[in-house]
């Protein structure tokens, strides 16, 4: 909150810390005008205007959270801290105020916690940027490691920070609350009295005044109150750090056995202090890569969509990293991840799937950390099942494994999503699909390249094997082959799999399991038959031709079987079940035929010539991949184009005020599967699509983090009470953005003919109903 000492009023902020305050003489609450909110895929800035009553100008305080995305430093990138600074901009004094509790360590509130302050005197010859600051490091007083409550941690220690100049205190809410409305400013003493989080809410604080008055005044006419002149505004600001620091972060069933993983900043400092130091004397480097990334991802997003695309994408960026936790060594670098709100699963591949275009746009290294750990508990022989396991453990922070096999059952899924990822990622390296962070021509760009020169936070080159422009296709295509031959067993053990069950799936879950168990999914069978194709590329990369062959005939075998199984009679849209006739599906899946290459140009056949592109949308525009990796088939498409044709048209037909049902059974939807299916498209369907969710979001109201779960009609809420949010499945907003750099920029350019004619127009009841008349008369033969 604020306060006027001016005027002895006090303006809330942020909490409703007004509801501690009550009546007083020695102050008077006064709410701002809130001006509104601006964000990128970083960013955060909330304005209000201040506007005491005896003075004729206001001021404005800008508070501005800044959660650096890094994708050109995975050190920063792994920090476990944020920023805040507040701004203000005005003629007369303006005094601030900030506190947090104990809920920030506990999601129970009758733990108990404990406190102190610690000082960090800044270094010998440190400038004003880097000077002393002090941190209240606050944790519970008997800490129950590696567990959560209501999805909070309740092991690790908060450190709120601030520069030394500023007043602190901590103290009973209420009691600190009306003393700095009172008296503008803070005592500079601690409580000592360790208590629950909620027993006379112990807050820790800080407060800093400005001075933006000149002093001149002149006396109100009829008031009696001094009154400012004409003078001119100044501004100022003051940062606030927070960080959660916790050792360890999770444990891991790894190959060695169970452990105790530690956080990946800890491969760069000794300790929590000096972690903490270096992050806030960081903040000009850190928003300055931060800035390079949301300008970029700002002009893609907009190009590739429009500006809803472009919020969408950047609210949805700090969801999907907001999931996760860098740990492992320099040499062996890995990324965990949490499912959050649903069920608390730990490295769940059908949620490392449906986020995993941000990471293909961002930086595909990534990727490969994330999905390293699940890489690693399988090659070790700790699952027992021959299929793909569903994630690393029942609850995060916990990745204990599966040894008894007893994971959520959805083979055909998992197998068919983590050849699907191999093969992107391989493909990444192999088309030198460079990060979205090195593709951006300037003005930061010299500056971008002397941080990451001159930085301690890249010291052990994690992050320079992508080059500036240089010749790296040769050894990125080595990495992907390095990458993939180390666990070329368990793909080869996944397709076995899918060969034997994808076509004819059993009764199982998808990764939509809210939905139910399901016998002979199309979409689910289309999942594992392209990942079958996906393994003949894999090991094509090897140079293993005789699998690869083998592998491609038996899927583009089970393609054919599968457009005569999945797709109704009229060939006008895909079947829910091959067997539920009348019934309809969303195909989401298909976009990963076109992500993978299948569905390429004809000119591309014996090789790709990507055009040249904008520097701001392409890296290296004009790299090709290298001549052996894309040879002569039979054919330049693995699903016809008529399959993408007819899904297109048939979204086009079924859309809903708020965006796409995922089937016939229920009206609600999932933002993810949504864009993945958009993506794939004609231009037309897309920008519904696209246009849909953005109403949605735009229209409805909540107090909750973006969902990916929801209702496209009526009130647009949660449906049957499945109240999914903050899940990092949101990558999947990206879907646009990592189809249009796949394969040499080549992937989307094979859309084109879905533009050539507008979308048809069906009568989408009668068709049902004919295919439901159709399945009755089939029903005494029927037979698969």
């Amino acid at each position: 909150m604020a306060s006027v000492p001016e005027s002895g009023e006090v303006f809330p902020l942020l909490g409703r810390p007004q509801d501690s305050l009550g009546g007083s003489h020695d102050y008077e609450v006064t709410f701002p005008e809130y001006l509104g909110a601006t964000f990128d895929a970083s960013t955060t800035n909330l304005t209000y205007s201040i506007s005491p009553s005896n003075i004729s100008s206001p001021a404005n305080l800008t508070l501005s959270f800044l959660s650096p995305i890094t994708p050109t430093s995975t050190l920063r990138q792994s920090l476990p801290a944020s920023y805040l600074t507040v701004h203000v901009e005005g003629t007369f004094d303006i005094n601030v105020y900030i506190d947090l509790n104990g809920e920030w360590v506990t999601g129970d509130r009758s733990n108990d916690i404990e406190w102190s302050l610690e000082q960090a005197e800044p270094k010998p010859g440190s400038t004003a940027a880097v000077a002393g600051i002090k941190s209240w490091k606050v944790q519970r007083r008997t800490q129950q490691l590696l567990s959560e409550f209501a999805d909070r941690a309740e092991w690790g220690t908060l450190y709120f920070s601030a520069p030394q100049h500023v007043d602190h205190e901590s103290g009973v809410s209420a009691n600190l609350r009306k003393h700095f409305s009172a008296k503008g400013k803070l005592r500079n003493v601690l409580d000592g009295k360790f208590r629950k989080v909620m027993d006379e809410e112990p807050v820790f604080a800080f407060s800093k005044s400005f001075k933006l008055s000149s002093g001149e005044k002149l006396n109100g006419e009829g008031t009696g109150r001094p009154q400012h002149t004409r003078q001119a505004t100044k501004s100022d600001s003051v940062m606030f750090t927070f960080a959660l620091v916790q050792d360890p972060v999770v444990q891991f069933a790894a190959a060695r056995g169970l452990t105790q993983m530690r956080p990946f900043w800890m491969t760069a400092f000794t300790n929590a202090q000096d972690m903490i130091k270096h992050h806030y004397s960081d903040f000009d480097h850190a928003s300055a890569l931060a800035n390079n990334y949301s300008q970029q991802l700002d002009v893609d997003a907009y190009a590739s969509g429009s500006s809803d695309y472009r919020d969408i994408a950047a609210l949805s960026a700090r969801q999907v990293l907001g999931a996760t936790q860098f740990s492992g060594t320099v040499d062996n670098p890995i990324l965990f991840l949490k499912e959050i709100s649903s069920n608390g699963n730990f490295q769940t591949v059908d949620v490392i799937f449906p986020a995993f275009p941000f990471f293909l746009y961002t930086n595909p290294r990534w990727l490969a950390y994330l999905l390293e750990p699940l890489l690693e508990h399988m090659a070790s022989g700790q699952y027992p099942n021959k299929y793909s396991m569903h994630d690393l453990g029942y609850h995060f922070p916990n990745a204990t494994g599966h040894a008894d096999g007893n994971d959520e059952y959805m083979p055909l899924e998992e197998c068919g999503n983590m050849l699907i990822m191999g093969l992107a990622l391989v493909n990444a390296y192999k088309y030198d699909t460079q990060p979205a962070f090195l593709r951006l021509e300037s003005q930061n760009a010299e500056r971008i390249q002397q941080i990451q020169a001159n930085s301690v936070f890249d010291e052990n080159g994690i992050d320079r094997a992508w080059n500036y422009g240089g010749d790296v296709s040769t050894t990125d295509l080595k990495q992907a082959q390095e990458w993939v031959r180390k666990s070329y067993k368990l793909w080869k053990q996944w397709t076995v799999y899918l060969i034997d069950e994808a076509l004819e799936p059993e009764n199982q879950l998808s990764t939509d399991d809210f939905a139910g168990w399901l016998s002979l999914q199309t979409n689910l069978a289309l999942k594992g038959i392209i990942g079958i194709r996906a393994m003949s590329e894999i090991s094509d990369v090897l140079g293993e031709t005789k699998d690869a062959k083998y592998y491609r005939d038996i899927a583009d075998e089970y393609i054919d079987k599968w457009q005569d199984l999945g797709l109704s009679r009229s060939k006008l849209f895909p079947k829910l079940s091959y067997d539920w006739y009348g019934s309809w599906t969303t195909i989401y899946n298909l976009y990963a035929d076109s992500l993978l290459c299948f569905h390429l140009p004809d000119a591309s056949v014996t090789g790709i010539e990507p055009k040249k592109l904008s520097s701001a949308k392409w890296g290296h525009a004009e790299q090709a991949p290298l001549n052996n990796a894309v040879k002569k088939n039979k054919s330049s498409t693995f699903i016809p184009d008529y399959v993408y044709k007819l899904s297109s048209d048939w979204y086009h037909n079924v859309m809903q005020e708020y965006g796409l049902p995922l089937d016939s059974r229920h009206l609600y939807t999932k933002s993810d599967w949504e864009f993945f299916a958009a993506a794939v498209t004609s231009k037309k369907t897309r920008t519904e699509i696209l246009t849909q969710v953005a109403h949605w979001l735009n229209e409805t109201a909540t107090d909750n983090p973006f969902t990916d779960l929801y209702d496209t009609t009526n009130e647009g809420g949660y449906p049957d009470g499945l109240a999914f949010k903050a899940r990092p499945v949101v990558g999947g907003h990206f879907a646009f953005l990592a189809l249009e750099r796949a394969c040499g920029g080549k992937a989307s350019e094979a859309l084109r003919f879905l533009d050539f004619e507008e979308p048809a127009e069906l009568d989408v009841s009668a068709l049902v109903e004919q295919e439901k008349l159709f399945g009755l008369s089939q029903m005494p033969e029927m037979e698969l």
